[in-house]
């Protein structure tokens, strides 16, 4: 049974293996001409220039955890006992964690930043072949997640189960550690990127568009360069590092469900083998991503369909043949148990895809310039920018409610279905494993759904290398739909992001709570000492009654984080955006023949005006995932630690899909006036989607994604410092 892991290790060597080859497909292309390449030249240095000093900024983080968790890993947990405050694998599996999530980021970009001018090239004579490039470029992204991921993982669970002898109990906290490392490189990659990204972008469009009156990614806005970079290093390499923190989690919180539902080692096998069936779904889902020349949004949204639907089908299809053939080789109580329920938890695959499918259906809707709700929000902007701001408030808020309850409908049924109202004595630990194995369904296919998003920025970066080239209309023409497509597919694939979360955030509460009483009942029960699947009784257990102190406090101190976070991400984007603004507006009076095109922006400056904006802000929303988990924790103990994390899922989840759908709004609001629509590119109407554009920027692309790193981030490190806070707590 264990031997089958080694699937996981050839799951992801296939999906390295396919990145690569899009990698070497993107290559083959021709970037065009000298200017095109000299600008994708200057587009690449920005990117590397950025990433290298954050990367700097971050490895001076991880040492720091690093070395506070190797000394608590040695602090021993009760008087005698060889148990540390953390467990002893974390310090590793947090940087290991860490270092892949960057590293996957990395790759992403400088395959994007090499895919931008090839993709404006191939525009030149054909959409389809544009879009291939584009798509080609964000399957190396959402391959390189998948398989960096499929590889960690597995690689960790052979170590501590061949190499180290360590029992279920102890993989699955470990992996935990895992998973924060991922998730806090992922936190300074999106929000650092989404920073950066959304800085260039405000500044650019305010001054270039409303004051000055020049075109997007025109050569003569000195912020058009860092607008182009910010695209990469956000959109990109945030992005990446966000999804596979998301696809990560989806795993981690199943291994650990796996083990207090009595499952064993095969309820740990059975994700691995989902998400390599999703690899291989996925590399046959791409090769249908195809579209006609002249193809409208929706035409080009129904190409993306088929390759995103295929690939969710084949893993439906997959899906009932391997549950049962894993419970029927799995001996002894677990084989019973996972017997008994495989109709279930099949079930609960299939919840998982079904759900992934219906909230991608709901962000299109609120988004796409081809859909009511965007058309009457573009409509608004003939009665000038407050009317554009009202109406995509109130349409982000409408949105909510479909995604909401999707999550919220397909966890009770996982949880019901998975034997969550059994007799058994593991009947609820059943259940939320069904919730955790539903999260898998959704994100088995990441592959294909992350390319459907990492291309949008690629296109978008080509339609501002054509205009920056001067290409002939029809090239900026095709690069607009791609982009515009991309910007309804970003936020589908924020929502497959949040919605994973959700699901993977509810099975973390539950783990919490279980190791929580675990721990509480160490002088009984030595946690090193649990057998695989063995019942033990229960001593000490978490008053959750929501009218308790430190729950109620916890609810409190977890809806405020969620609140205090956005203001953290937004206000950064608004400081760094002023002094890029201040900037352009510099060179533009001061620099003689500027707007004549005689003489040539400074675009450095304002490059790295982002970066140091971008490396200086993006500290104190990423600690705030740590300080308040385990604040709370001293405080309030277990109890607070729990309502703490059930205000951060409830709220930071309605608040990430709100921003997310305003912002995919007002921008693909814009960019139907500018296909000609309510006066078109220059008209008062135009003007006002711009400046509800500005505004949605931080929401849709440093905010709103966020939210999902801030959920998993604090649910992972509430777990791996489980032992400190039931050990210092004040009450």
């Amino acid at each position: 049974m264990v031997n089958l892991f080694w699937l996981g290790i050839v799951g992801a060597g296939i999906a390295l293996f396919f990145a690569y080859m899009q990698s070497r497909k993107v290559m083959k292309y021709s970037e065009g001409s000298e200017k095109m390449v000299k600008i994708a030249a200057a587009i690449r240095t920005g990117a590397k220039a950025y990433m290298k000093r954050q990367y700097a900024a971050v490895v001076k983080f991880f040492a720091i955890v690093f070395v506070i968790l190797c000394a608590l890993a040695f602090v021993p947990l009760v008087a005698g006992s060889e148990e540390g405050l953390v467990n002893r694998y974390a310090p590793f599996a947090f940087i290991t964690g860490g270092f892949f999530a960057g590293l996957s980021g990395y790759i992403g970009m400088k395959v994007a930043t090499n895919a931008n001018a090839r993709t404006a090239n191939a525009a030149t004579e054909s959409l389809n072949k544009g879009l291939r490039v584009s798509f080609a470029s964000g399957s190396v992204m959402g391959f390189v997640v998948v398989g960096f991921t499929l590889l960690d993982t597995t690689a960790w669970f052979l170590l501590l189960k061949f190499a180290f002898g360590e029992s279920d109990a102890v993989i699955g906290t470990s992996m935990v550690a895992f998973g924060m490392g991922l998730a806090s490189m992922a936190m300074f990659a999106r929000v650092g990127g989404g920073i950066f990204t959304k800085a260039a972008d405000v500044g650019a469009d305010l001054v270039g568009k409303v004051e000055v009156g020049i075109p997007e990614d025109d050569p003569r806005n000195p912020a058009v360069i860092a607008d182009n970079v910010g695209d990469n290093v956000g959109d990109v390499a945030g992005m990446g590092a966000d999804l596979y923190e998301a696809y990560a989690h989806a795993i981690i919180a199943t291994f650990a469900l796996s083990f207090f539902a009595g499952y064993s080692f095969s309820g740990m096998l059975l994700p691995i083998l989902m998400c390599v069936v999703g690899v291989l779904a996925s590399i046959i889902g791409t090769f249908v991503v195809r579209t006609k020349e002249q193809a409208d949004q929706k035409t080009l949204l129904r190409s993306l369909h088929k390759g995103v639907y295929l690939a969710g089908g084949i893993s439906i299809i997959a899906a009932l043949p391997l549950t049962f053939w894993v419970a029927r080789i799995t001996e002894g109580a677990a084989g019973e148990a996972m017997r008994a329920n495989a109709w279930g938890i099949f079930g609960s695959i299939i919840l998982g895809v079904i759900s992934g499918f219906l909230i991608a259906f709901f962000s299109e809707y609120y988004t796409s310039d081809t859909s009511k709700p965007t058309k009457e929000l573009a409509a608004s902007s003939e009665t000038g920018s407050a009317t554009v701001m009202i109406g995509g408030l109130s349409l982000g808020m409408k949105a909510v409610v479909g995604p909401v309850l999707t999550i919220a409908g397909a966890a009770l049924l996982s949880f019901v279905i998975s034997g969550g109202l059994s007799d058994s004595v593991n009947a609820f630990n059943m259940g939320l494993y069904g919730i955790g194995i539903a999260s898998v369904g959704l994100v088995a296919t990441l592959g294909i759904n992350l390319a459907t998003d990492a291309f949008g920025p690629v296109a978008d970066n080509a339609g501002g290398i054509a205009e920056m080239a001067h290409l002939p209309e029809e090239v900026r023409v095709r690069t607009d739909a791609l982009d515009s497509l991309g910007n309804t597919t970003a936020a589908t694939g924020k929502g497959f992001s949040i919605g994973a979360t959700g699901f993977s955030a509810l099975a973390m509460l539950a783990s919490y709570v279980s190791l929580a009483e675990t721990l509480m009942n160490r002088n009984y029960v030595p946690f090193d000492e649990l057998a695989d699947g063995a019942e033990y009784t229960v001593y000490n257990t978490l008053n959750l009654n929501i009218t308790s102190l430190p729950v109620l406090m916890g609810l409190f101190i977890g809806c405020v984080t969620a609140f205090f976070f956005a203001s953290l991400t937004i206000s950064a984007v608004h400081k760094a955006a002023q002094s890029v603004v201040i900037e352009v507006r510099r060179q533009f009076k001061e620099i003689v023949g500027l707007m004549e095109g005689t003489a040539d922006p400074d675009y450095a400056k304002c490059v790295d005006l982002c970066t140091q904006s971008a490396l200086k802000r993006m500290v104190a929303p990423s600690l705030l995932a740590f300080i308040v988990p385990i604040g709370t924790g001293l405080l309030f103990g277990a109890a607070g630690v729990v309502g703490m994390l059930a205000g951060i899922v409830v709220t930071g989840f309605a608040l990430a899909i709100f921003m997310m759908n305003s912002g995919g709004a007002w921008d693909n609001a814009k960019k139907y006036i500018e296909a000609g629509n309510h006066g078109g590119k220059g008209s008062e109407q135009h003007k006002a989607a711009v400046i509800g554009d500005t505004v949605g920027d931080p929401f849709k692309d440093t905010a709103g994604p966020s939210f999902n790193i801030l959920i998993t981030l604090s649910s992972a490190v509430s777990l791996v410092f489980v032992g400190v806070t039931t050990a210092f707590s004040l009450m």
